[in-house]
């Protein structure tokens, strides 16, 4: 079932809540931007997961503190001197209010491990290209909106580049696989 909610914090609390009861019924537990994916473990589980979960209370179990990643960056993209001109800042005023916003994942989506933070700083918050470029390599550091993000791996992308990590965010073998969550606070550290 789809639970919609008014904003991804909602979405987060809500979700969080719905772990914490810890019942077998409940296969997974997706947040998204403004909404929970709940997944009942068989489909005759679907109306008692239901109930359950029109009594959970939103926030009530979130976690006090979240998770921190944090990232080191080469702030060398191909757009960086772009995003510069675009936004009358110096490449190094760019990099650094990059770096020094603090950043929460509010969603993961797009790629498996592509984590959507939030915090960007409305000085950088830019469109995404109007044309996506066919690779943009796995590690890319980037921005589009109000979002900055990290590409896991390679793939087709619209987002400003900024620069490079060599931080590993989806294997298939970890557990879990994806390193970003949505609610981890990611912190960018120059290079």
């Amino acid at each position: 079932m789809l639970v919609e909610l008014v904003d991804a914090a909602a979405a987060r609390g809500f979700a969080a809540s719905v772990r914490a009861l810890e019942d077998q019924r409940v296969q997974e537990v997706v947040p998204g931007a403004r909404t929970v994916l709940v997944v009942a473990s068989a489909p005759e589980q679907l109306a008692a997961v239901r109930e359950l979960v029109g009594h959970v209370q939103p926030g009530a179990h979130a976690r006090g503190s979240s998770p921190e990643v944090v990232i080191e960056v080469d702030y060398d993209g191909e757009d960086l001197d772009d995003v510069a001109e675009q936004t009358g800042l110096t490449v190094e005023e760019v990099m650094r209010r990059h770096s020094e916003a603090g950043y929460v994942v509010e969603f993961v989506g797009f790629a498996p491990g592509f984590g959507y933070l939030r915090g960007l700083d409305p000085a950088l918050q830019l469109p995404r290209l109007s044309t996506p470029r066919p690779n943009v390599p796995a590690g890319s550091v980037a921005i589009a909106g109000p979002y900055s993000a990290v590409y896991p791996r390679s793939s087709p992308g619209g987002w400003l580049l900024l620069g490079r990590t060599d931080v590993v965010l989806f294997d298939v073998a970890a557990d879990p696989p994806a390193r970003l969550q949505a609610g981890t606070v990611v912190r960018f550290v120059p290079r």
